[in-house]
């Protein structure tokens, strides 16, 4: 390492802040360039083949890293949340940044991400995008609602929004012009998403039969809970699971371990961390659920089984019987949402077994 160039970069919108920590050399130079191709090429021109480059992963995607690596210059993204921080530091720049992080780089003290391939973060954006179209559409059948309830209306059940809110809405006239034009365009609103939903839904289906997903898919719907739909999500957010080096880092990756402050002969243990991916985590809190019933195969996931090797589908039966052990356990002391968030972090370690191929 006494031999290779480090360099850190800031990298914003229009502009990169940029720290080159030579060997030998404990203050680095600085200088800011565009945030363009040609200058990243111009800058790597400046020094030999044992460069290696950070910057911290943000709102710019991937884009540096790919010209780097292009370019031959081993490059690392670095996991932000995970950068060391003085709690005494008050003062932030991006040259500071910059500088902060050639010299965390180079004493081994930063935590680098796994950089999707282009086709796996194609299918990571059409999984998000679904997910905003969802809470999209939740956001307006809340206008709905609350529209209705402000003009005196009730819904037979305020509970969800199923086709009989939907006849119910769409059966109601208001006096006012104004009124009825605003309340046709929350429902046009509505019918957008629902449409949009529904496309979405089918290419993710889709997707889930072509790589790089479709293996691990297949995969994953062997576990009770897990559908076409959870497990491509899973999937593409994952996209590799052997990254993962047992299944208690993956459930850290997922928040759903508890966080812990403890100290001396004290130990204190509290709340789930929610760090990590927050798409997995939803996806798994909503696939316990269905552990709260007796250990059961129906015609539905017996249909997901067919085909499968004989270890995989024994290996999801013992994730039915422990997974549903663990909730009755847990909920006779517990509330169910806890014991639920509880299955949901074992569950992500049955999830890295199915996806690693350690069926102990």
């Amino acid at each position: 390492m006494s031999n290779v160039t480090h360099v850190g970069l800031d990298v914003h919108r229009d502009s990169t802040a940029v720290a080159v920590l030579r060997p030998g050399v404990s203050e680095p130079d600085e200088w800011v360039i565009p945030s363009t191709a040609e200058a990243y090429r111009k800058l790597m021109r400046r020094f030999d083949a044992g460069t290696v480059v950070c910057y911290e992963a943000g709102p710019c995607g991937y884009a540096p890293f790919r010209l780097f690596t292009s370019l031959g210059v081993r490059c690392e993204v670095i996991a932000p949340s995970l950068i060391p921080r003085r709690p005494g530091d008050r003062v932030k720049t991006d040259r500071l940044d910059a500088r902060r992080l050639a010299r965390l780089h180079r004493s081994g003290e930063l935590v680098a991400i796994r950089v999707p391939t282009p086709e796996q973060e194609a299918a990571r954006d059409l999984v998000r995008v679904r997910e905003d179209l969802k809470e999209d559409r939740r956001r307006t059948i809340q206008r709905i609602k609350a529209f209705v309830l402000r003009h005196g209306y009730r819904f037979p059940n305020p509970k969800g929004f199923s086709g009989r809110h939907e006849s119910f809405a769409r059966g109601l006239r208001f006096d006012q012009p104004h009124a009825q034009e605003a309340f046709d365009q929350l429902l046009g609103a509505y019918d957008t998403r629902t449409t949009q939903l529904r496309s979405l839904d089918q290419q993710l289906t889709e997707l889930a039969t072509q790589p790089p997903l479709a293996e691990l898919v297949v995969r994953l719907k062997t576990l009770k809970g897990i559908d076409t739909l959870s497990a491509v999500i899973i999937a593409a957010e994952v996209c590799d699971l052997r990254q993962f080096r047992d299944a208690r880092a993956f459930m850290a990756y997922c928040g759903l371990v508890p966080s812990e402050h403890s100290s001396g002969e004290r130990t204190r243990r509290g709340s789930i961390t929610k760090t990590g991916n927050a798409h997995l985590r939803r996806v798994l809190v909503e696939a316990a659920w269905a552990y709260r019933h007796r250990p059961h195969i129906g015609a539905p996931l017996a249909r997901r089984q067919q085909g499968q090797p004989p270890e995989l589908v024994a290996y999801s039966w013992k994730a039915q019987t422990r997974l549903n052990q663990r909730y009755r356990r847990i909920s006779k002391v517990k509330n169910r949402n806890v014991a639920v968030v509880a299955v949901a972090r074992e569950l992500a370690g049955f999830v890295w077994g199915v996806g690693t191929n350690h069926l102990d």
